[in-house]
Order: C-alpha cells, then sequence, then structure tokens
C-alpha cells in the first residue's frame, strides 16, 4: 500500500510539473521548483530535475543544454498537457485576467498559471467551437480616460522582486533614480502596488521611518527580496491612501472647491459629479459648481485643461 500511494504521488507531481512547462519561453528546474512550493507542493531540486530528465523522455519537451540552468519547454509542434477541467467560460474568465490583472497580481503567481493561460488560449483559439466567448473578448475594453500614452518600461526582474517582495511581506532592497536623476540606495517596506494609466507605483515605507513614499516602478534601477519578514502596518490601508489623493500628487487635505463652467464642457460634472456632496447652479451659460475634494497636483491639472471654459476658480480649506 505504502508503494502504491508513493507511486501515485510521484504521478501527481509529474503532472503538476507538466502543466508549468510553457510554449512561448523556456522555464528552469528551480523555476519549476518555485511555482510548486507557491502551490503548496514543496519538493527539493533534484526531484523536480529527475522529473524533468523523465517527463522529455515520454513528452514532446525539448530541453536546452547549451548553458545552465537547463530550459524545458515544449516543442513547436506538441499538443502540451490538456487541462479537461478547464471550460469555454473559465477560459474566458482567464483570458481576460491574464490581460488586465497581469500587473497586479505576484509574478511568481501569474508565472505558476502559465498551464492554465495556454489552455484557455488553446480553448478560445480559430479551431475551437467556443465561437461566443471567442468573439467576447472582441466586444469588450477598457478605454483611457486621457490622451493614451505607452507604458514606461519596467525591468521584468524588478517587477518579480517587488512583487514576491510585497507577496510574502518582506523588506525589498532597492536602487532608485528619481525623476530628477538622482539615485537612492535604500531597503523599504512595500505596502501596496497601484496602476494609475500606464505607470505602476510602489506605496512603501523606507526603513526607519513611517510615513508612506510611492515610487514609479520603472524608475526602481534594481531590486531583490530579501528573507527578512515585517509585521505589516495596520494603521496602513492602500484604499485610504488612494482616496486621500496620494497618487494625485496630494497630501490628503480637503478643500471645498468653487467654480463656474461653461455648459458645454460642464454637463458631464451633472452625470459623473466630483464628490457625494457636489450643488449644481444654472446660469444662463454656465454651471456653478461646488463640491468637497482632495486638494492635489492633479485637480490643478485637471483644472487647466478646460482653458477659458472655467472661471472663479476658489479653493477653500475644509477644517477636520
Amino acid at each position: 500500500m505504502a508503494k502504491r500511494a508513493e507511486t501515485l504521488e510521484t504521478v501527481l507531481i509529474a503532472l503538476e510539473v507538466l502543466r508549468r512547462i510553457p510554449r512561448s519561453r523556456k522555464v528552469s528546474a528551480m523555476e519549476i521548483q518555485v511555482q510548486l512550493a507557491n502551490a503548496g507542493l514543496k519538493r527539493d531540486l533534484r526531484t523536480v530535475q529527475r522529473q524533468l530528465e523523465m517527463l522529455t523522455r515520454h513528452f514532446d519537451i525539448e530541453r536546452d543544454d547549451r548553458s545552465k540552468p537547463y530550459g524545458y519547454r515544449w516543442k513547436e509542434q506538441a499538443r502540451g498537457l490538456s487541462v479537461p477541467t478547464l471550460n469555454e467560460r473559465e477560459s474566458l474568465l482567464l483570458m481576460l485576467a491574464e490581460s488586465h490583472l497581469k500587473n497586479l497580481l505576484p509574478a511568481s503567481l501569474m508565472k505558476s498559471m502559465d498551464g492554465f493561460f495556454a489552455q484557455a488560449r488553446t480553448n478560445l483559439g480559430p479551431m475551437s467551437t467556443a465561437k461566443r466567448e471567442r468573439e467576447w473578448i472582441s466586444k469588450v475594453r477598457v478605454v483611457s480616460t486621457s490622451q493614451p500614452l505607452l507604458p514606461p518600461k519596467t525591468n521584468p526582474t524588478v517587477f518579480e522582486q517587488v512583487s514576491n517582495a510585497l507577496y510574502a511581506n518582506c523588506w525589498l532592497d532597492v536602487e532608485y533614480r528619481n525623476a530628477a536623476g538622482v539615485r537612492t540606495n535604500a531597503t523599504v517596506m512595500p505596502l501596496g502596488l497601484a496602476q494609475q494609466g500606464p505607470r505602476l507605483y510602489l506605496v512603501c515605507r523606507f526603513e526607519g521611518y513611517d510615513n508612506e513614499r510611492s515610487l514609479a516602478l520603472h524608475r526602481i534601477q534594481a531590486a531583490r527580496a530579501t528573507t527578512l519578514p515585517f509585521d505589516r502596518p495596520k494603521d496602513f490601508d492602500l484604499r485610504r491612501y488612494d482616496n486621500d489623493g496620494r497618487f494625485g500628487f496630494g497630501d490628503g487635505r480637503k478643500v471645498r472647491l468653487t467654480f463656474r463652467i461653461t455648459k458645454d464642457s460642464g454637463l458631464h460634472l451633472l452625470e459623473s459629479p466630483l464628490s457625494e456632496d457636489q450643488t449644481v447652479a444654472e446660469e444662463r451659460d454656465h454651471y456653478k459648481i461646488s463640491a468637497t475634494v482632495i486638494d492635489s497636483g492633479q485637480l490643478t491639472w485637471w483644472l487647466r485643461g478646460f482653458g477659458d471654459e472655467i472661471t472663479d476658480i476658489i479653493r477653500t480649506k475644509v477644517r477636520g
């Protein structure tokens, strides 16, 4: 009975390894070992290496042994490993998740899902019968509310180290270059990751400080996730940090904003108010609008964008 259980466990691990071998890139034994560990299957590196050697003899898997660590991937014409429990609707959900959440999920988790993403793409491919699910992908889109910009280039290794440290609540060593070109080496406590338009920001606390700062991910030149854990601050909340206007270059200070805006330019504010307490007074050619908002650089840029269409701007500090 013990021998049978051991054999079954070996088969199950082999299946888990097969699911994590990608098509479009090569994966190392160490990467698969990490993915298995993230899925709760801790195995030593040698065990994973033996599994890969066995699988390359029985499946259409190629091994790149020109340099170490060796890389493994499915051969170009190989069918790979299908996941029969993944239906058309689950495939659609996974494809949308891969497209829109890839920067908001831990890099290790995204890598561990490679097999599922590949199967989802196959399930909704040109030869599939899931016509409605395949068409849905071309029927929905997230559109920009401002001038579209290409995302700044972020070092993939930096993103992986940052997301791993954030996921594990471990200190992170970074080399950061600010907008003025000044470089800083620091150890930071990663607290949150936010996507604002095409940019990603890491919210963190520098070692020895109790206030938060936002670092543009594309300006982090190098990063290394340490193994030193920290207790996540109970007084920090990413939602509140955002609501305080910190991503809009503000410090959380609220003001009562009043202005006049032409009806053509201000109509959308009747449909999408600035705040819950917004009031509107209709005049002949204008709307007079008043609302409590977070005072920030983003608010200033937004007001300036209307040019002569907006006048009589008054900001009154709100107490409390």
